[in-house]
């Protein structure tokens, strides 16, 4: 028979992910702070924890996918937390965002508890959550991994094992870091091009025909160029990640001089509240 499997967290990553796992014949609970973010989840079949507790209590594979540190502590410490009802002989996997450090604190943890833990963040964002085809960065024991993949394998296409506890938080923050750097230096040169009087699209064009194709132009260039910003990333997040990597790089004695600067465009755009913009809308900073 197959594991019952736990997902916490029905947001934009969480709840295709419960409805790849439903449709691969996996018993599934799942639970999520504002219950009705799981109906079309529970609908599909799966059945609704009361609290991270009770959804623990009942899976022997147990996955978190929530938007920051705070909300990992909430979902894992506590009377009613994950680690309250986690068995001897589960697995947590956590596949959130988080600090490397938070991923060895949850780690220990679960070794206390005779339970095996991996940090499993993931990129594909919420198009390979619905296809199946996301990508996890996985630290902690192969063994564990190993145990866990036939469940993962429902979710993602590859694993890459890339050390101990924190390895995959340290490599997919360096991975967001990337990404925010890419977006924020677009955002800039199309304001910079228009400002001068030619189409943003144009700039896009040379790009694309003078580089490799890479996510920055085929996914999000498109939506710089046409003001659409509706969250597949959402800024919030990505602002979040900069915070954790830039924390990462005081750590480790490693100063990131750029990550500094793209992030106060970033907090720039936050901060001026409104809707729930995509990190793409890091371009209406300009704009403004």
């Amino acid at each position: 028979m197959k594991p019952t499997v736990g997902i916490l967290g029905m947001g934009l990553m969480g709840r295709p992910m419960a409805l790849n796992v439903l449709a691969a014949g996996y018993p599934l609970v799942v639970y999520n702070r504002t219950a009705s973010r799981a109906d079309e989840v529970v609908r599909a079949g799966a059945r609704l924890a009361a609290s991270p507790r009770e959804l623990a209590v009942q899976c022997e594979v147990v996955i978190t996918m929530v938007s920051d540190p705070p909300a990992l502590e909430a979902c894992l410490w506590g009377p009613d937390g994950v680690l309250a009802g986690l068995g001897r002989g589960r697995v947590l996997v956590d596949s959130s965002t988080v600090s490397p450090a938070l991923a060895v604190r949850a780690a220990a943890a679960c070794a206390e508890l005779g339970a095996s833990f991996l940090d499993a963040p993931v990129t594909g964002g919420t198009w390979g959550a619905e296809k199946g085809e996301l990508v996890f960065m996985v630290g902690g024991e192969a063994e564990v991994l190993d145990r866990a993949r036939p469940v993962l394998s429902t979710m993602g296409k590859r694993f890459f094992h890339l050390g101990p506890h924190g390895a995959g938080q340290s490599v997919k923050l360096a991975m967001n870091l990337i990404l925010a750097l890419e977006v924020g230096a677009l955002a800039e040169a199309l304001a910079l091009v228009e400002r001068a009087g030619v189409a943003g699209e144009k700039l896009v064009d040379v790009l694309q025909a003078s580089m490799a194709r890479a996510p920055v132009l085929d996914v999000k260039a498109p939506l710089m160029l046409e003001r659409r910003y509706e969250p597949s990333f959402p800024l919030r997040l990505m602002h979040k990640d900069l915070g954790l990597a830039i924390q990462l790089g005081n750590e480790l004695g490693v100063p990131l001089p750029a990550a500094a600067a793209v992030r106060e465009v970033y907090s720039a755009v936050r901060g001026c509240g409104g809707e729930d913009l995509d990190y793409a809308g890091v371009a209406s900073f300009w704009e403004r």
